[in-house]
């Protein structure tokens, strides 16, 4: 039987652990069982047990105070990811042989290990040679989205972990409870979004012909291919987590033998989600 995998990334403080945390929660709440990997050396602590943890095989500070090394956080870090690129038998031995496994491997925040370096790659290519089906799942902070050129950035990074590891990805908002009531409005339309119409409305804030040129060429490439979408994801929603969970599971086809069904929304593309009720503020709770 095959075994499943989301890779949890996105960069430093976008919500990833607790993600991780939201949704054992809710998955234990549906009597499924899922697993946590930690694979970010420099973590400090998180409020869930993990089935192995990379700190146990190598940690940044051991390679900060290194003096043969000289590293400072961030090359400490990547070091660290390559060191672990290089021992996957650790993580082999770690994960064990079980069917029907279903696993978070909660990722370190330094976008490079999503754009240039191979070590995300390979992991990726070593789980697959596992049996194991993988889906990325990129986290942005809602609340830095606000603004169409911090949308724009967050669009790239996502796009180019998408094609670095050129495996199924989910894109999700974090952190939606924590903005109000109007800025959850305001943010629907980056959801699913018209890069065309975001265009015209920033046309005016161009300083340089060649930077709107440039933004406009990477606005149409976005637009005409409908690359990259995004889930709302609200930690007291329960109805939104499941919906989140539910497109996940379908990239991966998690419970094909058990009449696995479509997303609530089937045909539809997630901008057609009824938001008045995913953007409820505890109105139940």
């Amino acid at each position: 039987m095959p075994r499943y995998a989301q890779l949890v990334m996105g960069p430093a403080g976008s919500g990833k652990s607790t993600y991780c945390s939201t949704m054992i929660q809710h998955v234990e709440a549906s009597n499924r069982s899922v697993q946590v990997v930690n694979l970010d050396p420099a973590a400090e602590h998180f409020d869930y047990p993990v089935m192995a943890d990379i700190r146990e095989l190598i940690q940044v500070d051991d390679v900060m105070e290194d003096p043969s090394l000289r590293f400072g956080p961030n090359g400490g870090l990547v070091f660290c990811m390559e060191y672990f690129a290089n021992n996957l038998d650790w993580l082999e031995e770690s994960l064990g042989h079980v069917e029907d496994d279903y696993i978070l491997f909660d990722c370190p925040g330094q976008i490079e290990l999503y754009t240039h370096l191979p070590v995300m790659r390979q992991l990726v290519e070593q789980l697959q040679q596992w049996e194991f089906r993988v889906c990325g799942v990129f986290l942005v902070d809602s609340q830095f989205m606000v603004e169409s050129f911090k949308f724009i950035s967050g669009v790239m990074a996502a796009l180019s972990a998408m094609v670095s590891l050129e495996i199924p990805q989910v894109n999700i908002m974090t952190k939606m409870d924590l903005l109000s009531p109007k800025a959850k409005k305001e943010i629907e339309k980056y959801l699913d979004p018209d890069m065309y119409s975001m265009m015209e409305d920033n046309s005016d804030t161009f300083k340089s012909k060649k930077f709107k040129k440039l933004t406009k060429a990477i606005c149409e490439l976005i637009d005409d291919y409908s690359m990259v979408r995004f889930l709302p994801f609200d930690r007291t929603d329960e109805e939104g987590i499941n919906i989140v969970l539910q497109h996940i599971d379908f990239s991966i086809q998690y419970g094909e033998d058990l009449e696995f069904k479509e997303p609530k929304e089937g045909d539809e593309e997630p901008a057609n989600l009824n938001y008045d009720e995913i953007f409820q503020d505890g109105k139940d709770g």
